[in-house]
């Protein structure tokens, strides 16, 4: 147990160091990846060749970057991974939903030798149908069928700038900012063109005070109706308003920005990088201490561990005779309650039959029905003497006759012999 969670330790605490290594974006680099992958496969027309043949739907841009669904994402892994091969110009079986997923996987990664892309991960990485190598794959076979196709990454054709900037229809009754800084440069100019005699118009404001100062002893009463002020406001309102268009030159101003925020940036980065590298530093160490003291443990407990899988061995063995005793205490437990059945239905009979033994009552029946039989038998020889007599008299008497006849018949025969 000490040594498996010693190795789990190990392990995370070597993926943190590749992490560490590769740097801080590269748990971001599969999203990076799969819009690369998608802007590939709509070059490569995939939604009218693969997938209406397969009544499925568009990806989304981060459709194998991110677990959703394991079973339909493998899936659409292998029917998108067999059209790209087939695409590249090697003919590859389609897979079927219910084919084994390790034969299907080690058939992609064949085709994807055989381009000559290299293949450092488990094929168990791509049972889940996403995460960076399931991307890192299809990319590749992706960028194998685009070469295929003859297709090539070109320049881009930036457009050119018009220097004249487009006219834009404003409303007459709205003053635009152009037009107003137009309008002050216009006044300048007159001002400029034009002389102002300083005395004259000190003269005129002298004037003016002068007149202000006797009419400040009046009460100052407005003559002005209140309806006709607010309608001369909502009048010159719309004239007030000042509207700035857009510069299309924009961006420049953003692209300033940018390298503001890269500079300052860079100058916190220089300030915080010997802070990050202590702190690395520190980890390191740490770490380091923390292996070497697992082992140490692991070495000290190499004893223990061995006798805890001496037990657990011992254990199943045990949990196993169990098991098969049970087996055995269930049959016979089975057999016992069938005889205990036989057993009551024999007890019954014998309580029946004992019963049966002591009871008087058939007994005397018995002699009632002999005493019975007897009265029967004399009344029967009785009858039987009648019967007998009778016969017996009958015969006689038919014997009288027959000497009576026979008697009657030679009388007649010696009286005409005497004659």
């Amino acid at each position: 147990m000490a040594e498996e969670g010693g190795g789990g330790e190990r392990r995370g605490g070597e993926g943190a160091e590749a992490a560490m290594e590769r740097g801080p974006g590269a748990a971001y680099h599969m999203f990076v990846t799969m819009e690369d992958l998608l802007e590939k496969l709509k070059l490569l027309d995939y939604e009218e060749e693969a997938l209406r043949r397969h009544n499925m739907r568009p990806l989304s841009r981060h459709y194998f970057a991110l677990p959703t669904n394991p079973g339909e994402q493998f899936y659409m892994f292998c029917v998108l991974a067999a059209w790209l091969i087939t695409k590249a110009g090697h003919p590859f079986e389609q897979p079927q939903e219910y084919d084994d997923p390790n034969a299907t996987i080690s058939s992609i990664l064949s085709a994807l030798r055989s381009f000559g892309r290299s293949v450092d991960f488990p094929p168990s990485k791509l049972k889940a149908g996403s995460g960076e190598q399931a991307c890192y794959v299809l990319d590749c076979l992706a960028e194998e069928a685009l070469k295929y196709t003859g297709f090539s990454w070109k320049r881009p054709a930036y457009p050119m700038e018009e220097l004249e900037e487009e006219a834009i229809a404003e409303d007459d009754a709205e003053l635009t900012l152009n037009k107003l800084e137009e309008d002050i440069a216009e006044e300048e100019s007159d001002g400029e063109e034009n002389f102002i005699d300083l005395n004259a118009l000190k003269a005129q404001t002298y004037k003016s005070d002068m007149n202000n100062s006797t009419k400040q002893e009046e009460i100052l009463e407005s003559t002005t109706d209140a309806a006709e002020w607010n309608l001369e406001v909502e009048r010159v309102l719309p004239q007030l308003k000042v509207t700035i268009r857009t510069d299309n030159k924009d961006w420049r101003i953003h692209i300033d920005q940018m390298h503001q925020h890269k500079d300052g940036i860079e100058s916190a980065l220089k300030e915080t990088r010997g802070y990050l590298d202590k702190l690395h530093n520190e980890i390191s160490r740490t770490l380091e201490k923390v292996s070497s003291r697992e082992k140490y443990i692991n070495n000290q407990l190499e004893h223990l561990v061995q006798e805890y899988r001496v037990a657990q061995a011992q254990l199943s063995e045990a949990k196993e005779k169990y098991q098969q005793g049970s087996g055995g205490v269930t049959e016979r437990t089975r057999i016992l309650s069938e005889i205990t059945e036989v057993l009551e239905k024999v007890k019954q009979e014998m309580e029946e039959k004992g019963s049966s033994m002591t009871d008087g009552a058939p007994l005397v029946k018995i002699k009632q029905a002999l005493t019975k039989l007897k009265q029967e038998t004399v009344q029967m020889d009785i009858r039987i003497g009648v019967v007998e007599h009778t016969l017996l008299q009958s015969k006689l008497k038919e014997k009288s006759n027959m000497t009576r006849d026979m008697h009657a018949t030679m009388i007649p025969e010696t009286t005409i012999g005497a004659y």
